[in-house]
């Protein structure tokens, strides 16, 4: 033997584990005073559609109200690099940390899980059998599954992370993930209505930006379809829509401030 009791080896299995992430669950709620129903899809895929759609309707709403207060091109394309580099920093930002909270809060409760198992091993044989019977198998077949997970402890984790915890062990996260692909779609979002004014000005970049950010949004809303089943033309026009009625307000109260700077 190593000398090591359960609790030590789950400890030790689970502090050398580095990118782990969620999975949805909908098992059944064995506890009340648990927190249930944790699983989730990968922070990165998340962070990644809301930053090209934040950087699409910010910054055009951005360069829209600059553009409506009549000033030069030269102060367009300075807010809208700021606007761009603001945003995307601040997003990144605020997914790593939202992300790192998160994965220590899963990672805490498999340490609480791993407690539960070694020092009292009974109670949660009785919890998963539950569990099992609950989802439908007769009373013999969930002792005897249970009793199966439960002689190997790494097993008897992994499972009742999954079946109590709705956690997968292996997919908890990543805050890096979401960081940089926060940062990398909200800079390719707000990319697109600042680069007409990198080549034109004036009237004629107004047009070429809003036209390039109606498409980008359509096309943006069509993509996300794939993920809600939703209609493709729905999921665009619904984007182009939000995305139309944010840049002319904030174009409407630039010419109303009709702000002049050279």
């Amino acid at each position: 033997m190593d000398g090591q009791g359960p609790l030590d080896r789950f400890l030790l299995r689970f502090r050398n584990r580095h990118e782990i992430r969620l999975r949805p669950h909908a098992g059944p709620t064995p506890r009340a005073d648990r927190p249930m129903g944790l699983g989730g899809k990968s922070g990165a895929l998340r962070a990644g559609i809301f930053g090209v759609n934040d950087g699409l309707l910010s910054n055009l709403s951005l360069i829209m109200g600059v553009a409506g207060a009549s000033v030069s091109n030269h102060i367009i394309l300075l807010t809208g690099v700021a606007g761009l580099l603001a945003g995307s920093f601040s997003m990144a930002a605020g997914e790593y940390v939202s992300m790192r909270v998160q994965r220590e809060v899963f990672e805490r409760l498999l340490h609480l899980e791993a407690h539960e198992l070694a020092t009292s091993p009974e109670e949660e044989h009785e919890e998963l059998r539950s569990i099992y019977e609950q989802k439908g198998y007769p009373p013999d077949l969930a002792r005897r599954v249970t009793e199966v997970v439960m002689r190997n402890p790494d097993v008897a984790l992994e499972t009742h992370a999954r079946e109590e915890l709705g956690l997968d062990p292996d997919d908890l996260g990543s805050p890096w993930g979401a960081a940089i692909s926060s940062l990398l779609t909200f800079a390719t979002g707000a990319a697109v209505p600042l680069l007409p004014f990198v080549f034109a000005s004036g009237a004629v970049a107004v047009v070429a930006a809003i036209v390039a950010s109606g498409v980008s949004i359509f096309a943006v809303g069509a993509a996300m379809s794939m993920l809600t089943g939703r209609p493709v033309w729905l999921s665009g026009a619904r984007m182009l829509v939000v995305g139309a009625i944010a840049a002319s307000i904030t174009f409407g109260a630039g010419r109303l401030l009709h702000v002049r700077a050279s």
